[in-house]
């Protein structure tokens, strides 16, 4: 089963879990089934749609999805994929 990281920020929809167990075969049947069990972070991912928010940023292994095929990037058994929030704010 592929490994999803999901990070601090979005762990209080999770129960505190850190790591999702998928048996999907790309991006976007690993999220799917992610929100399928914690439906709290639908809003947080997906956009209106159903598609990955823009915002979001989703590595598989060390590659940005966007580099690759986007959600539908392939993910295999042994495949770590990880959530990138967001980091915004800041002033000069």
């Amino acid at each position: 089963m592929a490994r999803l990281i999901i990070p601090t920020p979005l762990r209080k929809f999770t129960a505190d879990q850190a790591v999702f167990e998928s048996t999907g075969n790309n991006v976007k049947e690993v999220i799917n089934q992610l929100i399928d069990e914690y439906n709290g972070l639908k809003q947080h991912l997906l956009d209106e749609r159903g598609d990955i928010r823009s915002f979001v940023r989703i590595y598989v292994g060390d590659e940005d999805i966007h580099a690759l095929n986007r959600e539908h990037t392939t993910v295999e058994a042994n495949s770590v994929v990880s959530i990138i929030p967001a980091i915004a704010g800041g002033s000069y």
